[in-house]
């Protein structure tokens, strides 16, 4: 608070009866307060109104098909309200129990996508929900996966469809994934390389219980395009190099067809680049508390 703020602050409250100042002086200093914050963290404040607005704006300036994940991790569920309001029905949450406690808060016909690193020990909290789970980054994680469903005989994966002519095994219900690939620059981030993703996917099926759907990625943290662009680029060229196997590989059916990548300040790089799903958190709630 500046000293002319001070000093406003110290004559709106001189000048009524106690009761009344008191309640004049909480009003002068919250009002105060909210000045502050939103002329200096201006990102913060995201009104209801606001995250409708923004949900319409990015759907606006996406080609047809692309699909907008809402990131909603860390943001309270009244903010997600206000997202569903304005239309939007895809939430991308990143800690399992924190997604678990939102679904059963949100209207059932919510789609989630998990997109953080998933720990073995939290599949219970994540699995029976999930439409899509967007970061399988290991072999062990799929292995925990089937295991995790075949102790479960009545599990029914979250979007899942029958498969009703007894392929792969007679399963009836498949959790969807994407295999999130490391093309970034820095090795703090998760995934298969693009080698590694190759020999997986046009190798033998293992995984009775899952489906893979495509394949996920981050770019560098930069505000250089050129390095951006080049990293997704990475990921155009495994699928390029596994399309032509979809129907013929047993791991890459007809259902592998999407392409994860893209956030707030590259999605309309990504779009333009051919993602067909970005994940937006900041640019439609703002900054994370």
């Amino acid at each position: 608070m500046s000293a002319e703020e001070a000093d406003c602050f110290v004559a709106a409250c001189g000048k009524s009866s106690q009761p009344i100042r008191l309640l004049r002086c909480f009003h002068f200093a919250c009002a105060l307060h909210s000045i502050f914050f939103c002329t200096h963290f201006p990102k913060l404040f995201i009104s209801v109104m606001d995250i409708g607005c923004n949900i319409q704006k990015i759907k606006s300036e996406l080609p047809s098909g692309v699909k907008l994940v809402a990131v909603s991790k860390f943001h309270p569920v009244e903010a997600l309200r206000a997202a569903y309001d304005a239309g939007q029905r895809l939430f991308g949450e990143s800690r399992p129990q924190e997604m678990r406690d939102k679904v059963q808060q949100m209207p059932g016909d919510v789609q989630w996508h998990f997109i953080g690193h998933l720990q073995k020990n939290k599949l219970k909290y994540v699995l029976p929900y999930v439409s899509m789970l967007e970061s399988v980054d290991s072999v062990e994680l799929l292995d925990a996966i089937e295991q995790w469903c075949s102790g479960h005989p009545g599990f029914r994966a979250a979007g899942a469809e029958d498969s009703g002519n007894g392929e792969m095994g007679s399963v009836t219900s498949r959790v969807n994934v994407l295999l999130e690939c490391h093309i970034a620059r820095e090795e703090t981030k998760q995934g298969f390389t693009p080698e590694e993703a190759l020999a997986l996917l046009t190798g033998e099926a293992r995984w009775p219980h899952i489906r893979f759907c495509g394949l996920m990625g981050m770019a560098t943290n930069t505000d250089d395009e050129s390095v951006i662009r080049s990293d997704f680029s990475k990921l155009l060229a495994l699928n390029a190099s596994l399309q032509p196997m979809v129907g013929i590989c047993p791991n890459l059916t007809q259902d592998f067809r999407e392409l994860s990548f893209g956030m707030s300040d590259d999605y309309k790089i990504a779009a333009s680049m051919g993602a067909t799903i970005v994940r937006i958190g900041t640019a439609i709630f703002g900054v994370r508390g």
